[in-house]
């Protein structure tokens, strides 16, 4: 006989320390209606940097939106003041620029993946994973003074330079880091239990992806070639090696093989800036003020970020409004859950890799 019943999860759940609530209908253990609501957390960010914050602060205000990518946040940001003003940032800014963002990337997928492996039973790998993230901490913590909301970017270029010993001691720890990874490419693609058990489950199709318009690890995993630093043309990501990673399965192994070998090209990327690092200045002087709208696009780890930003030859602005990656990817997760069994919610939900706070921003 079949039953028909509804099971809250979140906004506070083993699985998901987020602030979103998901209500799954289901039918036995088969989930048939997926209602979610992200609205649980609203910190007036967007209002504030119209209000309270002159054009010049509004980078280091727009980094506290998420602990995980502030520095994509507050890089996205001033590029879209950088092209506002029409400023031309030194080469090298660009390059360090482009470090810390790969940084980003790197410790954000080595979350998820922790995350991944503790849904699925794995204790011992989620610690050693989060052991093996804090190398990346340090490495950014030593580059911009900060463990967490670095503050290192700043209109016209950057706010520190990195001196040699720096590179030779961030050099060493990625290559640490590469062999760490080079273990879990292992674990995830051979170990049963681990992820290829995850293989068909969770699938987001190829059409479904382009239905539903995914973004991030979670288009590429279903075989949509669309990453936003392939398109860009303010970070010149042609120069230092980067290639698209992609799957076609869909399910929670493709993402966790889409981030893994992310992780490996965000480390060959790291190291190509860190060996052709050009010389020169790190910081070009602004002048005016924002008058105008932009709208500007990046890839942060979960996907497009996106900043549309007004002002009107003011030191404040008219509008900023920030559009997240994981709020785009909600009708994405809901459409996931649909024919899933409710025991596999957990494992969906920590490869979906969703940070709920920058949504409700």
């Amino acid at each position: 006989m079949k039953k028909t019943i509804h099971i809250p999860l979140g906004s506070q759940h083993i699985s998901l320390l987020e602030p979103v609530k998901f209500k799954f209908e289901c039918e036995n253990e088969k989930i048939i209606g997926v209602d979610s609501d992200v609205g649980f957390v609203h910190r007036g960010v967007e209002r504030a940097c119209t209000t309270k914050f002159k054009f010049d602060g509004v980078g280091y205000v727009v980094a506290r939106v998420c602990g995980l990518c502030a520095i994509t946040h507050s890089m996205t940001y001033t590029a879209s003041i950088e092209k506002m003003l029409q400023t031309q940032i030194p080469l090298k800014a660009k390059y360090l620029r482009m470090l810390l963002l790969e940084l980003d990337r790197i410790h954000s997928h080595m979350l998820c993946l922790s995350h991944v492996s503790e849904n699925a039973g794995f204790e011992a790998i989620f610690m050693r994973i989060m052991g093996d993230r804090e190398l990346i901490m340090e490495i950014q913590e030593l580059i911009t003074g900060n463990r967490v909301q670095f503050d290192f970017i700043s209109i016209g270029g950057v706010n520190r330079d990195i001196s040699s010993e720096h590179i030779k001691k961030v050099k060493e720890a990625l290559k640490v880091v590469r062999s760490k990874v080079d273990g879990y490419i292992d674990e995830f693609t051979n170990n049963w239990s681990l992820s290829l058990k995850y293989k068909n489950i969770g699938v987001l199709s190829l059409d479904d992806a382009y239905r539903f318009n995914a973004i991030g690890p979670l288009a590429r995993a279903s075989g949509l070639k669309i990453d936003v630093r392939n398109e860009i043309d303010y970070l010149p990501y042609s120069e230092i090696g980067f290639e698209m990673q992609t799957s076609t399965g869909g399910d929670i192994h493709a993402r966790n093989v889409v981030r893994l070998n992310e992780i490996v090209n965000s480390i060959q990327m790291c190291e190509n800036i860190l060996d052709a690092l050009p010389e020169g200045e790190i910081q070009t002087k602004v002048k005016g003020k924002p008058d105008g709208e932009v709208l500007v696009r990046y890839e942060a780890p979960r996907g497009e970020l996106a900043y549309y930003v007004k002002g009107g030859g003011k030191p404040m602005l008219d509008r900023v409004r920030i559009k997240t990656p994981t709020f785009a990817s909600i009708p994405s997760f809901s459409h996931i859950f649909m024919g899933s069994q409710y025991a596999d919610a957990p494992a969906i939900l920590a490869s979906f890799d969703p940070c709920l706070s920058c949504t409700a921003k």
